[in-house]
């Protein structure tokens, strides 16, 4: 069974697939500088989020960390 950690991290997985491959096909067209500015940010947003996604700690583990910190 999948839980949300695994769906989190195969959707943003997908996202960056998606977002590189979309702006690759539209750059192989021609894009103007703008778009291009749009593109590297979309492609770096979804690189952020899927990075973000797989280092945030789990609740669980952050509880634990700030308790041994304090001893």
């Amino acid at each position: 069974m999948i839980n949300w950690t695994e769906l989190g991290e195969w959707t943003t997985a997908f996202m960056v697939v998606v977002s590189g491959a979309l702006a690759g096909h539209y750059a192989a067209e021609g894009m103007s500088a703008v778009q291009w500015a749009g593109a590297v940010c979309a492609v770096l947003g979804s690189v952020t989020l899927a990075v973000g996604v797989r280092v945030w700690p789990s609740p669980r583990k952050a509880k634990a960390q700030g308790q041994r910190a304090r001893d």
